[in-house]
């Protein structure tokens, strides 16, 4: 394919500079050429397809412009148009603003410096973001590495390149041609390698590739040319970030090696609990894993080496069917002029929805005003405050069966209760919030517009309100 003089009009469109020219693609800048306005920058990518080129680069093409054109939200450009492949294939969309990941790391590789830990939490997070964004909309990125995510200036990532995607509702080009491995070697997830598609926990695998460059300045499992190379992941460990750089924090190291891990079904369940984790990283819940120097054994190796064996292609189910099976719950717990029974009965709840859903994250919220605490007083102070309302939370949560599940506490302080617990849902991609029918009290209700009905009508999900009872031993 040669290159696009800038000033040809192509199809109503006006080439301007060559923005990139890749050995996939080259990206140009482009306007209208009747010189109307444009609603937002505009580039158009051009695929290049020359002889001696796979069968996947003309494939991939069709499978960027079938995607594109049905995904939504700020994490994705916007699609404008497309060419006919029979003449010149393009895309029009829209020019977000902003650097690629990769940009961001080689400026910190030129300059000799390392991202903050708490820079790489914000990055994870975004990135984590923008995926589950994609997998409630049914697709898996599946090619998911610094040049293609794009951190917008404020502060989101916008995911680029859908050429090897899979959207649950539309036929798998890919999967229908190759039966190979299709991804970026450095990033592709062990189940990919294999030719499994359409797991949203591959897209947690690339993105703790990620974490661990920005953590270690190394890749975990080099840049294999192989087959045979890239196979090794199905039972290797990368290893531990803290022999790289020992003051990888333990937290960092948890969440980075659980997103590595060989098999889908011991990672994140969904990229939502990933980006929890990276947002809350005091309630990350560390295990030897996150301590570890040295790297795993050899007999662990040879006994996934055995399991890794019999792996082959498989269906995978809806990504967003996945995700909601391992749903992120949020129990607002009151705090004041609150009974027994109210306790009693939010507990209960929450065992039941929790029972039916292995592997679903536990978030208990408490939302206090800020003119409880006091500057004067240490028994009052914002600190004394939340250690006592944790202490609380944790004493309620002590009834749960919680061995299958993440639990974490949180206090918020906030004049608005409903406001501060919707903000908090919708921040941390809750799915269903559990709370009382009576969050203030009796008497409080009197006063006061319900809460809860606040919540119930503008929740972005799920809402269960609880009717107070006692257990059967206290009537």
């Amino acid at each position: 394919m040669k290159r696009l003089e800038a000033g040809t009009d192509l199809d109503g469109f006006l080439i301007g500079p060559c923005l990139h020219a890749g050995g996939m693609a080259h990206i140009y800048e482009v306007t209208y050429a009747d010189a109307r306005p444009v609603p937002f920058p505009m580039v158009m990518k051009v695929p290049r397809m020359t002889t001696g080129d796979g069968a996947e680069n003309i494939i991939g093409f069709e499978v960027e412009h079938q995607i594109l054109q049905v995904l939504q939200g700020r994490h994705v450009p916007r699609f404008v148009a497309a060419g006919d492949l029979s003449s010149i294939p393009y895309l029009v969309m829209e020019h977000v603003q902003g650097k690629t990941l990769q940009q961001v790391i080689d400026q910190f590789t030129e300059s000799h410096t390392r991202t903050s830990f708490t820079d790489i939490a914000k990055i994870g997070a975004a990135i984590a973001r923008a995926a589950h964004s994609l997998h409630q909309q049914n697709t898996c990125h599946l090619d998911l590495k610094p040049a293609n995510v794009l951190m917008h200036p404020e502060g989101h990532a916008v995911l680029l390149d859908f050429g090897l995607s899979c959207h649950a509702h539309f036929p798998d080009l890919l999967a229908e041609e190759l039966r190979k491995a299709i991804g970026s070697p450095t990033w592709i997830a062990p189940e990919q390698v294999v030719g499994v598609r359409g797991d949203p926990r591959s897209d947690v695998f690339a993105i703790g590739v990620m974490l661990y460059e920005l953590a270690t300045s190394e890749l975990p499992f080099g840049n294999p040319a192989t087959q045979g190379g890239m196979r090794q992941r199905l039972w290797m460990d990368p290893p531990p970030p803290r022999k790289l750089r020992p003051d990888v924090p333990a937290w960092l190291q948890e969440i980075i090696l659980r997103c590595l891990h060989p098999q889908a079904e011991l990672r994140y369940p969904s990229a939502a609990h990933l980006a929890f984790d990276l947002e809350h990283s005091d309630q990350v819940r560390i295990t030897a894993r996150g301590q570890q120097i040295e790297g795993t054994s050899f007999w662990v190796h040879f006994k996934r080496w055995l399991q890794a064996a019999g792996m082959h292609y498989h269906p995978s189910p809806l990504p967003a069917q996945q995700i909601d099976e391992v749903p992120i719950v949020m129990v607002a717990l009151p705090h004041h002029d609150v009974r027994d029974d109210t306790l009693y009965s939010l507990r209960q709840a929450v065992a039941r929805s929790l029972g039916i859903r292995p592997g679903a994250r536990l978030a208990v919220v408490t939302v206090i005003s800020p003119n409880q605490s006091s500057t004067s007083d240490d028994d009052s102070s914002e600190t004394s405050l939340h250690r006592q309302y944790l202490t609380m939370q944790r004493q309620w949560a002590q009834g749960l069966d919680l061995q299958q599940h993440q639990c974490s506490f949180h206090v918020l302080e906030s004049g608005d209760v409903a406001q501060a617990l919707l903000t908090y849902a919708q921040g941390n991609h809750v799915n269903m919030i559990v709370m009382g029918a009576a969050t203030h009290g009796v008497q409080m209700q009197r006063v006061i517009a319900p809460v809860p009905i606040k919540v119930a009508m503008e929740a972005p999900c799920t809402v269960i309100l609880v009717k107070q009872t006692l257990p059967f031993a206290q009537l």
